[in-house]
């Protein structure tokens, strides 16, 4: 009681010398350490309440982070070990360490660092390297020791969808004043999120799964629930489509494809099909360079006014978005060459890919102040990272899928069925999102991609453990042979 009013006090006496509203969290920042000592698990789920409504911020001119989530990362990213040491049987289980996401994940982990220490930029590198460190951990492995009974799915899905369905009102709110048109749902969205890409990604991964969330409440003793489940249903559908983001409207379609795949066990096939598809257009377009065909025209290439007219632009290919998109994927290949190996390093993209770029296929964009990367993650990874990463990356969305539809078939409960099918969709509509974009090292939907991948390892558990318990039970109830 005397520590939280002297942390009261300091905030105050803080407050009144610099006048800066920071200093105010002090106490929040001191409850918030109270709360990990007392029950770290509910720090948790705060935690992923936090992550929706977080902003990035400007710490310097080149030093930035996302508030309040990026420094509660850091805290579970520093609480870990204690926890590790707590209970090392939870990852000491063999059944963690054999799962092959694991497995896959730790290999593109254990690579990524020989592309950091051959980095062109080696500051650069070893700052994404620390990132995804700490995201792998408070994302990838601590869902391993959060999700055990029923109720921890439940929560995880309210502390996320809460806090994101504030803030798709406040959007819509502020969109509808500006008459929904194409050209200000960035002013719409503002600070809440990073652009119109990062927030529809975000509505097409969550979207899927309140489908599944509404066979999975059957059973409790909320009538309206189901119905609310619908309204908001009924409220992520202009959402999305006042988004105005293709690849959003496209993993959303993929996602449910996956559960119909699932359903004929045809799964297996997806990813083998999608990758023949796309080795055989970029077949297609590199001989005798074909792909200089598609150069767009620099006069005509622009943002337009309204969605129809975007989408028809993208088909004739005078879409300036789609076009920077194909100059920078063929900077990405044709750098990919001199270092196909080992990659130039986490980060290094953007300092070195406008040399290798194509000028044909320049549009008004190209200078690209904002610094973003390749716009799709297979080549962010080749070009980063070699071909060994992008090689482990295909695998692990394969490996992803093929997962989830023998998890699937394993259960009898209706309720982690479908947690299968909601967690497989979310992971789905997040891997075509990064298809168009790099956006798993975001904190949103970097979370969902990885927080997903986690709860398929804990639900391909429970279903071992599930069954081992029904073998055991069977063969303890078969009569003795006289």
């Amino acid at each position: 009681m005397r520590i939280g009013l002297a942390v009261l006090f300091v905030s105050i006496a803080l407050f009144a010398a610099t006048q800066s509203y920071k200093v105010l969290l002090l106490p929040l920042g001191f409850i918030f350490a109270c709360l990990l000592m007392i029950n770290w698990k509910f720090a948790y789920w705060l935690f992923l309440f936090t992550i929706p409504l977080s902003i990035d911020f400007d710490l310097s001119s080149s030093l930035s982070t996302s508030l309040p989530d990026e420094p509660l990362m850091w805290i579970f990213f520093s609480l870990f070990p204690l926890i590790f040491l707590q209970n090392p049987k939870v990852l000491g289980r063999r059944t963690w360490w054999r799962d092959p996401i694991v497995t896959v994940i730790i290999l593109e982990f254990l690579w990524m660092i020989v592309a950091v220490i051959y980095s062109k930029e080696f500051v650069l590198s070893l700052k994404f390297m620390a990132a995804k460190t700490w995201f792998l951990v408070c994302f990838f492995v601590f869902p391993y020791y959060v999700f055990r009974e029923k109720k921890d799915f439940k929560a995880a899905f309210l502390m996320f969808l809460i806090p994101l369905l504030i803030t798709v009102v406040i959007i819509m709110y502020r969109h509808a004043a500006r008459n929904f048109f194409f050209y200000k749902v960035e002013q719409a969205i503002g600070d809440l999120y990073y652009n119109h890409v990062d927030y529809s990604a975000v509505l097409s991964v969550v979207f899927p799964v309140l489908f599944v969330a509404i066979p999975m409440n059957k059973g409790l003793q909320r009538p309206f629930s189901n119905l609310i489940l619908v309204g908001i249903i009924l409220l992520f559908i202009p959402a999305l489509y006042f988004t105005y983001a293709r690849a959003a409207l496209a993993a959303v379609a993929f996602a449910f494809g996956i559960v119909i795949a699932i359903r004929l066990k045809l799964v297996n096939l997806v990813m083998p099909v999608f990758y023949g598809l796309i080795a055989f257009i970029i077949i297609v377009l590199a001989k005798d360079n074909r792909f200089i065909n598609f150069r767009p025209n620099y006069e005509k290439t622009y943002m337009h006014k309204s969605f129809t007219e975007h989408m028809i632009a993208t088909f004739r290919g005078e879409d300036m978005s789609s076009m920077e998109r194909l100059y920078r994927w063929i900077a990405a290949m044709r750098m990919s060459k001199e270092e196909p190996v080992k990659g130039w390093g986490p980060n290094a993209f953007y300092y070195y890919y406008k040399p290798y770029a194509v000028s044909s296929f320049r549009t008004y964009v190209s200078r690209n102040v904002e610094k973003s990367t390749t716009h799709n993650y297979f080549l962010y990874m080749l070009v980063e990272q070699g071909w060994p990463a992008m090689i482990l990356y295909a695998v692990l969305v394969m490996v992803a899928l093929a997962h989830a539809q023998k998890t699937y078939y394993k259960f009898k409960d209706r309720f982690y069925k479908y947690a299968t099918l909601g967690a497989v969709m979310m992971f789905s509509a997040g891997f075509i999102n990064n298809f168009f974009s790099e956006l798993l090292e975001t904190h949103k939907v970097g979370s969902l991609f990885y927080i997903s991948l986690a709860i398929l390892v804990v639900l391909r558990r429970m279903a071992n453990e599930q069954e081992e318990k029904d073998k055991l039970e069977k063969d303890s109830n078969a009569p003795e042979l006289q």
